[in-house]
């Protein structure tokens, strides 16, 4: 049962969205100093890139996870926001 749960994955908003999908939008949202308060990395705040972040990223799963913790905050915001 488990594993056609993770294959599926119908409610899972970060399913078929790349890490770098993520940090794009995320840059794009909040821009690199504010997401450097929000995630606190040296890749976001010294010399970011999403080269450099991904990079980080992919070896760090901690710092991945609070990524995609404020990825998904962003997009219940938005939500609010296009319902108000």
């Amino acid at each position: 049962m488990l594993g056609a749960m993770s294959t599926a994955q119908p409610k899972n908003p970060l399913h078929g969205i790349t890490l770098e999908q993520i940090v794009t939008e995320l840059v794009a949202h909040y821009g690199w100093p504010e997401l450097a308060a929000r995630v606190r990395i040296n890749c976001f705040a010294q010399d970011p890139s999403v080269a450099s972040s991904l990079k980080f990223l992919r070896k760090t799963p901690w710092a991945r996870e609070k990524v995609e913790g404020l990825y998904l905050f962003m997009l219940r915001e938005r939500k609010r926001a296009a319902r108000g």
